[in-house]
């Protein structure tokens, strides 16, 4: 038996197929994987790329706040509030961490540190309180698409419509923002505002995409797309329909090879990813001279 045999059994792909979890799995995995890069695209203009990557680490304590409540409240299933939770604190994290950006003060890094590393903590934390145990975060951590519930699954369909409202419908509006905020200003658009409004909608996509990568992966998700995608788009617009396109391949394709193999979806998500950058950026110098001629 060789590795790549489980890819060629046909009662493998039938149950597969036929799984009312990779239903429910494949539904988030492409929800996550079309709208996570949008917020990406606007991330990576305004040189943020690792913005999401902090406030993952803030929503960990969302997540174990809202493990806390659930068993307070006596709830069958403690983790059912762990979204809403997460979406909570991020959004709230998000909000403290661009306004220290945005002060632009000596300590900026030191607080965005203390903030991040008092999100882990806080989670563990909270944890404990709630009478759980780090292991019930793995998953959280490094996601596990597999484990998702039909819960899990409205939160991320509502999530996602408002990602691709804001990231599409604003489309105009912030990508003044992200090229030029002093052009903006001029322009007459509400900046602080659609900051803000940048900031918060990163957390809504740490809190969608955390069971499909985790949050300690998310940011990978938002930006290594998008990094591709400029390497052969000329225009913003080109860029984030590319970068779409290859979260929604990618997540899709982690999830089948984290069915078929004893992998992690979300490290496998983000190493197809990795690679594909790596290639990409290997033959992007032919593809331009090619695109000259």
């Amino acid at each position: 038996m060789t590795a790549l045999s489980p890819l060629f059994d046909p009662q493998l792909w039938e149950r597969m197929l036929t799984s009312p979890f990779m239903a429910r799995s494949v539904i988030v995995a492409v929800l996550v994987g079309v709208s996570a890069p949008i917020i990406g695209t606007y991330l990576v203009q305004r040189r943020l790329s690792l913005l999401g990557d902090g406030i993952g680490h803030v929503s960990l304590t969302g997540v174990a706040l809202g493990w806390l409540i659930g068993s307070w409240l006596g709830t069958a299933d403690p983790g059912a509030l762990a979204i809403p939770g997460a979406m909570v604190t991020a959004v709230a994290g998000s909000i403290i961490i661009e306004v220290v950006r945005r002060r632009g003060s000596a300590t900026g890094d030191l607080a965005l540190a203390l903030l991040f590393y008092g999100g882990i903590a806080g989670g563990v934390l909270l944890m404990g309180l709630a009478g759980g145990s780090t292991g019930n975060l793995n998953s959280y951590l490094f996601g596990s698409i597999a484990s998702v519930s039909w819960t899990d699954v409205w939160w991320t369909i509502a999530l996602a419509v408002v990602l691709l409202g804001v990231g599409i419908g604003l489309r105009p509006a912030l990508f003044s923002l992200t090229h030029d905020e002093e052009f903006a200003t001029a322009q007459g658009l509400p900046v602080v505002a659609l900051t803000m409004l940048v900031a918060i909608t990163s957390a809504l996509t740490v809190a969608t995409a955390m069971r499909v990568v985790g949050v300690l992966l998310v940011s990978a998700l938002m930006i290594v797309p998008v990094a591709v995608a400029q390497l052969f788009m000329p225009s913003f617009r080109s860029t984030m329909r590319l970068a779409q396109g290859l979260g929604l391949v990618v997540c899709v394709l982690g999830l089948v090879l984290s069915y078929i193999y004893p992998l992690s979806s979300g490290a496998t998500i983000v190493v197809i990813l990795i690679v594909i950058y790596f290639v990409a950026a290997g033959i992007q110098p032919s593809f331009a001279r090619l695109r000259r001629r």
